[in-house]
């Protein structure tokens, strides 16, 4: 049972990278969802989107993680981007 607590700490602590990752994340999109706003450019760039899917589905591919999940996983977090985004707008 010390193995199984040792195993949940470690994931515990990715959990945790995670999210202070994220939060990084949306702190840099924030600023973006400004600019854009600034500038009168839309909430989304399906061009930017698409590349990222394209580059995100390689390094999944590359770290043994199933593309279909990055990419599920990515979408995510794009509408949620895109949300706070037109969230700026109002």
């Amino acid at each position: 049972m010390a193995e199984l607590q040792d195993i949940r700490g470690s994931i515990d602590n990715i959990d945790a990278s995670i999210i202070h990752m994220l939060a990084e994340r949306f702190r840099f999109t924030q600023k973006v969802g400004v600019l854009k706003a600034r500038h009168n450019m839309p909430p989304s760039d399906p061009g930017r989107e698409a590349q990222q899917v394209t580059r995100l589905r390689e390094i999944a591919s590359a770290a043994k993680l199933d593309p279909e999940f990055a990419e599920k996983f990515l979408a995510f977090v794009t509408r949620e981007v895109i949300r706070h985004h037109e969230a700026t707008r109002r």
